[in-house]
């Protein structure tokens, strides 16, 4: 099992590196729109290559694409454009932070949507994410912009409808092909939007190509591959789990590559979130695996 961890390790830092190579490209004249079309069409156009010599079955049916749609185009294109601004105003180790609140999110989305229970553990388990927030938020090394912080949670609350919108496809669709149409569909949308609003422009220096292939091809097609991979080996729940030291991996970057700061009480208010969400996730497992358990028997 180790060669999973070490998979979803690599995918941790891969994903971990996303802030970092889009200040860069911000520097380069490259705009978030341009940034985020790139990202996608790159992954597209490997994903379906990959497909297309690989696998023999990989059409959906009109359903599926509806929702890989809402996925792509809607979810993962709303979350993208907040997260990737966020880190404009705020340091990209707290915009990474903000995000793995989406644990959170999701047993409460769950709660109102899918009618799950909220128990005494998850419950507890929020608190404590919640006053790691608090600390976090409340003692900033250097000033924190709100519209910042409210991009960042807004990215994780659109990821958190992204996860369970994509509970309904993922299940019946395979990792690959669901990246395939996702990245499809939001690379389309930020073509769109970038058109409409004359956004999407390549008139950038051209170191910035470098950013724009990091974040395309290590932070997306290498991350997501790894991932899928690792999660096969050791699960999804020690994967979700173990995917969670990413905002650890943003902060040690961001202090190397942008000098970036973070106070002690920050630092400690960053591991009670990580620890909240870590409880979520876990008593939210727990809870499937008795459901199961129930009616094998």
């Amino acid at each position: 099992m180790w060669k999973g961890y070490v998979l979803v390790f690599l995918s941790a830092t891969g994903f971990a590196f996303i802030p970092i190579f889009a200040l860069y490209a911000y520097d380069s004249g490259v705009t978030v729109t341009t940034l985020l079309f790139l990202r996608f069409a790159f992954a597209a156009l490997f994903f379906f290559m990959y497909l297309l010599i690989k696998e023999k079955h990989w059409k959906v049916s009109w359903s599926h694409l509806f929702y890989l749609f809402l996925l792509g185009g809607i979810c993962y294109t709303m979350q993208s454009t907040f997260y990737f601004n966020a880190v404009k105003y705020i340091p990209s180790s707290l915009a990474a932070l903000l995000l793995y609140l989406n644990p959170i999110f999701v047993a409460i989305l769950s709660f109102f949507i899918n009618k799950e229970k909220l128990t005494m553990r998850i419950i507890t388990a929020i608190g404590i994410s919640l006053i790691g927030m608090i600390m976090v938020l409340g003692a900033p090394a250097g000033g924190i912009q709100p519209a910042g912080v409210g991009l960042a949670i807004g990215a994780a609350v659109i990821y958190s409808i992204y996860i369970i919108t994509g509970s309904k496809v993922t299940a019946q669709v395979q990792p690959i092909t669901t990246s395939a149409y996702i990245a499809l569909f939001a690379a389309m949308s930020f073509f769109i939007w970038g058109t409409l609003t004359q956004t999407l422009h390549f008139r950038f220096d051209h170191i910035g190509w470098l950013p724009v292939i990091g974040t395309s091809f290590f932070s997306s097609i290498l991350a997501m591959l790894t991932f899928f991979a690792g999660m096969n080996m050791i699960g999804p729940t020690k994967a979700s789990i173990l995917s969670m030291i990413e905002p650890v991996i943003t902060f040690l970057l961001s202090m190397v590559f942008l000098h970036e700061t973070m106070s002690m009480m920050q630092i400690i208010g960053g591991l009670i979130v990580l620890s909240g969400a870590m409880l979520v996730v876990m008593a939210r497992e727990n809870r499937t695996e008795k459901k199961v358990a129930s009616i094998r028997s």
